[in-house]
């Protein structure tokens, strides 16, 4: 069985999802989800030990092997993405019940579960796939299903929000399209670890690889919501439902980094950067992304929105590290996954539990917030710290990471940058402590409840993963820098 584990990883969700349309009770369909997400988060830990132990796993569908059959390979890098992706289905499932009830349409409900399963089955298979156009298939299956999660809410404007990410999010496939058919007319082949080989052993034709390199980066950059190409995302995290914004803050734009990185480093190699001169854009683009998201950020009243834009800005730092070229910057990069995936799902887990018991997440509605829901709050202040880069958080570890890159790389001014566009989220985080604490109810109301215990035990599950791995960076720092050694070849 354990031969088997990376088609299961991806089957068992994908056969799943028609059962909650099928059965049609939305209680039995949220146990379908639940039960997956739990079983897919076991298996992607069995693999991760596998990959560790044994060394890279190569699956051929069909007994196939590559580059004639599809290959589902899995190293240190992607096991790693398999693994954030599926612990947070598992704790955004085990959050849903409550959350989805009050603010999905009851006749939807069951369609929301098929579609949050199909979604993981998509971003199960982008990271998982050692071949380049079934990425291209498992990255629609994702698409289509986000499209649809995030026009399931009772708010008419999600369906707006959902149209506009349809139609950059199709560019974006396209220009993805376009790219792999340039690289498939040069090498007559599209399983990832064999493009490599055969555009290493090339010689000329260099424009038309920069033509596809070219393609592809802003195809990527567009799923990715890399600035300016994120004018997506501040709108679907903000009128998505607080379970669908959750998850998708913490995977979709995590997996279309990886596949930036597999691009990037295991299709065309580390040389390439210097042949098109591409580092110092993603470079440029990546700090203007951070201060000017950050500084979005902070004239937002709707949360939902100040931390949509807070994502754009956190992406910046992830591609930072990446156009570093140096294995620490990288793997600041990759441990940056991680650590915003925890730090930010907690803070939208936490807008979830304030939507589910005042009905809205604008500032002027919360005051005193943090006296009705101490719990709740709480649990964000832990995540605004992460977002800070308090020591003793995940987002410090991430951080100093990339400050140790940038002396590295002798780039002292990059590291100035970083600390300063830092205090721009110490702005917006204080806003909304301030409203929460130190401002009183209009009415003096303070009869709101703690939201439900089901919806509290996942979101401290998140918060106090802030700190443990703040803590004890053994595991994933460790795992990302063997990672980051793998996709730079040593490079110093």
């Amino acid at each position: 069985m354990t031969a088997h584990l990376p088609i299961l990883q991806i089957i068992i969700p994908l056969m799943a999802a028609p059962l909650c349309i099928v059965l049609r009770h939305r209680d039995i369909a949220w146990g379908i989800a639940l039960l997956v997400s739990l079983v897919s988060f076991v298996i992607s830990l069995m693999i991760l030990d596998q990959v560790l132990t044994q060394g890279v796993i190569s699956y051929f569908m069909g007994d196939w092997p590559a580059p004639w059959g599809i290959e589902f390979r899995i190293d240190v890098v992607n096991a790693y993405i398999l693994l954030i992706v599926s612990a947070i289905a598992a704790i955004v499932a085990l959050y849903a019940r409550h959350s989805v009830n009050k603010e999905i349409p009851r006749e939807q409900i069951t369609l929301f579960y098929t579609a949050f399963l199909l979604c993981l089955t998509g971003l199960l298979g982008m990271t998982a796939t050692g071949d380049a156009f079934n990425l291209f298939v498992f990255l629609e299956i994702s698409s289509l299903s986000t499209y649809a999660l995030i026009s399931l809410g009772k708010d008419r404007r999600g369906l707006t929000a959902s149209y506009q990410y349809l139609i950059m999010g199709t560019l974006g496939a396209t220009f993805y399209v376009i790219g792999l058919g340039l690289l498939y007319m040069m090498t007559g082949t599209l399983n990832i670890v064999d493009l490599h080989e055969k555009l290493m052993a090339m010689d000329g034709s260099i424009r038309t690889l920069q033509a596809a390199l070219a393609f592809l980066t802003v195809g990527l950059s567009l799923k990715l919501a890399l600035f300016p190409l994120h004018l997506w995302l501040p709108n679907a995290y903000t009128y998505a439902p607080s379970t669908v914004t959750a998850f998708l803050a913490a995977t979709a734009t995590k997996v279309a980094v990886y596949v930036m990185l597999r691009v990037f480093f295991t299709i065309f190699g580390v040389d390439i950067f210097e042949e098109t001169g591409l580092a110092p854009v993603l470079m440029t683009l990546a700090i203007i992304g951070m201060f000017v998201a950050s500084t979005v950020a902070i004239f937002q009243n709707n949360l939902k929105r100040l931390l949509a834009y807070s994502s754009v800005a956190q992406i910046g730092y992830i591609m930072l590290g990446i156009s570093f070229l140096n294995v620490t910057g990288v793997s600041a990069g990759i441990v940056h996954l991680l650590n915003h995936a925890v730090m930010k799902s907690a803070c939208f887990l936490a807008m979830g539990c304030i939507m589910y018991r005042m009905g809205s997440v604008r500032l002027e509605d919360l005051h005193g917030i943090g006296k009705k829901m101490p719990w709740t709050m709480a649990a964000f202040v832990i995540g605004g710290m992460s977002l800070i880069g308090v020591p003793l958080t995940v987002g410090f570890v991430s951080k100093w990471q990339l400050i140790m890159a940038a002396m590295q790389a002798e780039m002292m001014p990059i590291a100035f940058l970083i600390l300063l566009s830092s205090l721009l989220a110490v702005v917006y985080v204080w806003r909304i402590i301030e409203v929460a604490y130190f401002k009183t109810p209009a009415n003096g109301d303070l009869t709101v409840k703690e939201a439900p215990l089901s919806m509290l035990i996942p979101l401290w599950i998140m918060a106090l993963a802030s700190i443990y791995f703040g803590v004890d960076t053994d595991m994933t720092l460790g795992v990302a820098q063997l990672a980051a050694e793998m996709l730079v070849g040593g490079a110093p």
